[in-house]
């Protein structure tokens, strides 16, 4: 059964979406559809945290590269959470198919929130900004 988690925090301009399942054929066009709604309502600085991603196939990246065109296009950003000690599937096949360089990546969200590639300790959230809405989406077959 493929199923995908997305919960959705908002810290100050950064709208992230914390991911968790699998992306592929059946779940990636959720992502796609979350991504054009925040950019539809106005955010344009995005984190997608991949870091509990267990498959990602084509599809899933097609819907990172399809958000990354997006975003820059609206003079956005995007950054990936992809925790080095935990690369993972999601970070082999992004670098196996040669497109892991097109992307910002960062350990954790603190890091993506500030923009520092290595983190330093692990800072509060809460010192950043205090998260506005949560929204969790769920999909199984």
């Amino acid at each position: 059964m493929t199923t995908i988690e997305v919960d959705e925090n908002e810290y100050g301009s950064w709208t992230v979406f914390r991911v968790r399942g699998e992306m592929d054929l059946v779940t990636s066009p959720r992502i796609r559809r979350r991504v054009h709604d925040a950019v539809a309502g106005g955010r344009h600085d995005l984190v997608i945290d991949l870091s509990a991603v267990r498959f990602c196939d084509s599809s899933g990246v097609g819907v990172l590269i399809a958000a990354r065109r997006l975003l820059r296009s609206c003079g956005g950003r995007l950054r990936l959470i992809l925790p080095e000690d935990r690369d993972g599937h999601v970070g082999r096949v992004l670098t196996a198919l040669g497109v892991r360089r097109l992307f910002e990546v960062y350990e954790d969200v603190p890091g993506a929130l500030t923009g520092t590639p290595e983190p330093t300790g692990t800072p509060d959230l809460a010192d950043v900004t205090v998260p506005r809405q949560q929204v969790t989406d769920r999909i199984a077959p």
